[in-house]
This record gives structure tokens, sequence and C-alpha cells, in this order.
């Protein structure tokens, strides 16, 4: 992105363009000649690419500087553009910063050296004089600016910086709160990273007993990921699509992957943490134990867990009236009340799911009422019930609360 520093030349009287512009190209040659005797670095063959890069900075300054006197809104727009690669190949020629800013600093000199002696010689006034340093010190000073931005962007962009940046970026959208929406499009302009309308996070665990093999794996340029982390996790652009998810499967092949719904950047952190709970409830076997899990299949079962100290305390309210019961009672009381919340209250269905005759169901049935009455009764208690019954460890998997009638239809 290049910024127009418009020089502050409006206090210079604008017939001193005219005096300082047949000077020009003797000054630039001064310039460049001196930078090359000062400074060793730069005390090289001046023939090829390096060299014309050099001297069209130097001119290129120098014309703008005589210009935005004679008129102070000429635009500076090239001059910066030149003074940003300048500071780019600064760079990349594996130069220092100290040797780049040097090298502004001795323009400055000679530049203010020569306008001393061309001011004596047109007999110019003290306070033009004056003006004039002010104008050139401050005038460098904006383009060893310009140039100093050119050398960290290629210094960011570098093939090491770029990873540490975009580990940055990733860092700077999953933190919470996330960093301002300003600060996180300057970072990616700068890596070349597009900030998408949504955005989902995945979090990924190496599966027990596989080890993590693949230290740099393969992704798409546009997916942030840290993966050498305690917590492996990484971002993708949108939805993830089946070619998407195939794509990462085949790069992470001994990992767990947990893809959080499609967010807005500032959600990213809250759907990343219903990822990661839902690895650990696969871990725990609560989740189906798949290699891949989706967790907008799964919202439910993650919210419920959200906070296991709740889910522990509601437990033991609920089920509070079964505590004289011997484990075994207990279990079997739990199955039928879970089988009548999945059948509905219909005896023939629950004598299907549980497997026994319907006059066992309801001799059980009469228990549970003497046990759990009001429980059952309650719209408010017989939510709170299913959902402890829903999350208790010993409760049916998924595939076995489907009645006798769909499993027909299936």
């Amino acid at each position: 992105m290049t910024v127009e520093y418009q020089l502050d030349n409006n206090a210079l009287p604008r017939p001193l363009a005219d005096v300082l512009r047949p000077e020009l190209a003797s000054l630039a040659t001064e310039i460049v000649d001196e930078i090359r005797a000062k400074i060793p670095n730069y005390a090289r063959p001046l023939d090829g690419p390096y060299g014309k890069s050099i001297r069209a900075g130097v001119h290129y300054a120098l014309t703008l500087f005589i210009e935005q006197i004679a008129n102070p809104d000429a635009s500076a727009q090239k001059c910066h553009e030149v003074h940003q690669k300048l500071g780019q190949n600064e760079m990349r020629e594996g130069r220092s910063l100290d040797d780049l800013q040097a090298a502004y600093r001795v323009g400055a000199r000679v530049a203010w050296q020569r306008m001393m002696r061309i001011g004596k010689r047109n007999g110019l006034s003290s306070a033009v004089m004056s003006q004039l340093a002010d104008a050139v010190f401050a005038y460098m000073d904006k383009l060893a600016s310009v140039a100093l931005d050119g050398y960290l962007e290629a210094k960011a962009t570098s093939a090491g910086a770029l990873e540490t940046w975009r580990r940055r970026l990733l860092g700077m959208i999953l933190q919470t709160p996330p960093a301002p929406a300003a600060a996180i499009a300057e970072l990616a302009q700068l890596i070349g990273w597009t900030v998408p309308d949504k955005l989902s996070p995945i979090a990924v665990h190496t599966l027990p007993g596989t080890g993590h093999n693949q230290r740099k794996p393969t992704l798409d340029a546009d997916v942030l990921a840290d993966l050498d982390g305690i917590e492996p996790r990484m971002l993708v652009p949108g939805e993830v699509t089946d070619a998407r998810l195939a794509a990462i499967r085949a790069a992470l092949p001994q990992c767990r992957l947990a893809v959080g719904p499609g967010v807005r950047l500032d959600a990213a952190a809250h759907a990343l943490r219903w990822a990661r709970k839902a690895l650990t409830l696969a871990q725990q076997g609560v989740l189906p134990d798949r290699q891949v899990i989706r967790c907008e299949q799964h919202l439910s079962t993650v919210l419920v867990h959200s906070d296991d100290r709740l889910l522990a305390t509601l437990r033991d309210r609920i089920l509070a009236p079964l505590r004289g019961l011997t484990a075994k009672q207990r279990e079997r009381m739990l199955e039928t009340v879970r089988a009548w919340l999945d059948a509905q209250g219909s005896v023939p269905d629950m004598a299907a799911l549980l497997d026994v005759h319907p006059q066992t169901v309801r001799y059980r049935m009469r228990q549970l009422e003497q046990s759990l009455g009001s429980l059952l009764h309650d719209p408010q208690q017989r939510f709170e019930l299913e959902l402890v019954l829903r999350t208790a460890p010993g409760r049916r998997k998924e595939h076995d609360l489907v009645l006798p009638a769909q499993r027909d239809r299936r």
C-alpha cells in the first residue's frame, strides 16, 4: 500500500524550483558517488539493474522535491513506488536496514550542502534557507520511511518469515477477544491472504500410537495452520467442502480432525473451542470414534457438555431419588426411562427397544412412577431428565435409539 506524502512547501517561493532544476543531474551523481564512498556495502559496480535502481531512486527523489516546490499538489505516487521497491530490493540483496537508513542520511547531507552553495550564489535570504533546510530533511525522512516499509514488507514475505507471519495472523484471529479487524486486515494484506466473510476452524489431534512423522504437511495456500503447538489447529476460508476435507485428510492421515462450523471472523475462536470439545467427546466415547468429526452434526451434544461441572450437578439432583438402589437396579431403571422417552410412552415400542415382554415394561413403569413420578410428568423436569440421560456415561449409542418401525424403513 503506497501512502502519498505531500511536501509542505507552500512557504517556499515557487521560483526556487527554477533555480534548483539545473542542478538536478549533477546533484544526483554526487549523491550516488558519496553513498558509494561512505557506505562500503554500496561500493560495487553500478552497471546492472542494481545500479539503475539506485540512480532511479535518487533521480525520482530530487525531481519530486523540486516539482513539489513549483506545485505543492504534485503527486508523489511514482516516486514512492520507486523507493518502496528500492527498500524491497535492499532486503533481497541482503543489505542491512542500517545501511539503507545511512544512505538516506548521506543523501540528505549532500543535498543540503549543495543547496547552501546555491543559496549563497543566488542571494537567498536566511528565512528561505531555514525553510529549505526543514523541507530537505523532512522530505528525506519521509522517503526513508517509504523505503523502510518496502524493506520490512519484503522481509515479512520472505520464505522463512512468511510462515511466522501466517501463524501470527492465525493467532490474531483466534485470540479472545479477537484482534481489531483493521490489524487483521493489515497483516493479511502483507502476506497476501484474503480475509473471507466466513471461515471454518479445524481442531487437530494426533491419533494414539501413530506419532507425527510429517512435520510440514502440504496444505492449500489459503489455509492458515499451526500444527506444532500443544493444540494444533487450522483455519479454512469458507465452508469445508468434501473436496477440501479430502485434501486435508491426505495431508494429515494420522490425525483426527474436528471441523468447526463456518462462522464470521469474530466468532472463529468460539467455533474452534466447539471443535476442541468435539475432539474431547470423541476421545471419551460420547461422540462416534471417527477420524473426521463435523461439529455441525453434533452441536446439541457439544452444547450440553459445554459445562461438565454444571452437568454433573444437574445429574446428581435429577437422579437423587435412585440413590438407594443397587447399581444394577439403577441402570435397569435408567434404561427403562430412556426407552420411555425414545418411544414417547408407547409400551409395545418400549418392549421392542428393551427386548422384554410388555408386561415387564408395565411393571417397571409402576416402579418409575413411585421413584420419579414428578420428573416424568413435569415438562421442565422431564427435559432436564432427558439431558442427563443423553449425556450419562452409560447411555445408549445413537444407532440403538432407533425404534423397530424406523429400522424397517431404513
